[in-house]
């Protein structure tokens, strides 16, 4: 197996202390918002193999996170080879002929820890046969893969998990439309009556739809003076508008704080998860946590974001139902293994809490795996852990965790 040197992604939203704290480091002062751990192109965990002479300057943007000595996070940057690279020299080796078989010669799913300090975007992730029709429409139409316009990166869906480890506060799926009619209500902003009226006269699916079309399409300036007054309301109110008045702090005048509130607010407690499905809005709002995810770039944004929103396809992709959101909380097998049940094939994510001289525990599997610590001081064979180290394991290769301490376990489900 392979100890894992990985980069962490500086975006403006990420919070400046909750992963140096989680590695023992001292902050930068500098937003440190996502550390990724697989292959994804974009910034692919490195290894070192006994053997390899290629130092490797990384690939992707951010700061390196590695460990070669078991000593503890270093900052240094240290090379190795890319594990995209390693992959694809030999992918039947490292994948298995079976994840091979089902998701091609590539690592399938990505995971991350992802640290909040602000509201991400609100978003929305197509299906599958939405990807591949929406990238390949606009492949036919030549529009560059990184073109700030372009909505489709790959033809891929972007089912997620996220799973606190700290308390964690997001948005997930639609509320009942009397229920966010009611939240609108009491903020006794003219400009949102309309709203409200048509969130309590149309039937669910017209209803959601009409008002999220409204929001959207509302005159920037009207619906900068919209978000002004309903932020200083909700921020008089408190209670369960406090979490907008904070929103509108961060995008003041944007149209997506209004969107926000047709949302289910949602807490999660250390432990728990939330599964994040194809045409559900949502946001995460702020906290730590572990997530996975298919390997996709492919995101809709709906609002509290600069970037380009392109309304007529979000308006496609998003599904108008109201739902209550799922909190899952792992079930616990005879072997020590939580698993976080999730109906995708992709990923499949675990827990293990290792008790102190407890006996060693098999996780030999036949499918690739990433083991990643986040307390404690476990070990993975011979490679000692710390909190926001991780190994990748080849399919079939033996391995063992002993010691005390929480491994997060990221497999596909084949």
């Amino acid at each position: 197996m392979d100890r894992l040197s990985n980069t962490v992604r500086p975006y403006a939203w990420g919070s400046t202390t909750a992963i140096p704290e989680l590695l023992g480091t001292d902050p930068t002062g500098e937003p440190q918002a996502e550390m990724w751990m697989g292959a994804h192109p974009g910034a692919p965990s490195r290894i070192t193999r006994p053997g390899d002479t290629d130092p490797g300057s990384g690939s992707g943007t951010g700061r390196s996170v590695s460990d070669h000595s078991g000593a503890g996070p270093d900052h240094s940057g240290a090379g190795g080879r890319s594990l995209a690279d390693v992959i694809a020299a030999d992918p039947e080796r490292e994948l298995g002929p079976a994840a091979v078989a089902a998701f091609g010669p590539r690592l399938p799913f990505l995971l991350k820890l992802l640290a909040a300090g602000a509201p991400l975007s609100l978003q929305v992730h197509p299906d599958l046969a939405q990807a591949q029709h929406g990238y390949a429409d606009e492949e036919r139409r030549g529009i560059p893969v990184d073109a700030p316009h372009r909505t489709y990166k790959d033809a891929n869906h972007k089912p997620e998990l996220i799973c606190a480890l700290t308390p964690f506060e997001g948005l997930c799926g639609f509320r009942r439309p009397a229920e966010a009619a009611d939240l609108l209500a009491a903020l006794g902003v003219d400009s949102l009556k309309p709203y409200v009226d048509l969130l309590r006269a149309r039937p669910e699916d017209a209803a959601l739809r009409e008002v999220l079309t409204a929001i959207l399409g509302a005159d920037p300036d009207e619906m900068s003076r919209t978000v002004a007054e309903a932020a200083e309301a909700a921020d008089r109110l408190g209670g369960d508008h406090a979490p907008y008045a904070q929103i509108a702090h961060h995008y003041p005048g944007d149209p997506g704080v209004i969107a926000a509130m047709l949302l289910n607010h949602v807490q999660l407690q250390p432990g728990e998860a939330m599964f994040l499905g194809a045409g559900v809005p949502h946001a995460y709002l702020g906290g730590l946590g572990v997530e996975i995810m298919a390997n996709s770039d492919n995101v809709l944004r709906c609002g509290l974001t600069p970037k380009h929103i392109d309304v007529p396809e979000l308006l496609r992709i998003v599904r108008f139902e109201a739902t209550e959101p799922g909190i899952l909380r792992p079930e616990a097998a005879p072997s020590g293994e939580e698993l976080y049940e999730t109906p995708v094939d992709e990923f499949r994510l675990s827990r293990y809490v290792l008790p102190d001289g407890g006996a060693p525990v098999d996780l030999t599997a036949a499918t690739p795996q990433i083991l990643l610590c986040t307390a404690g001081a476990p070990r993975a064979g011979e490679i000692a852990l710390g909190p926001g180290e991780s190994v990748f394991v080849p399919a079939d290769e033996t391995v063992e965790v002993s010691g005390s301490g929480t491994l997060f376990r990221a497999t596909v489900a084949v």
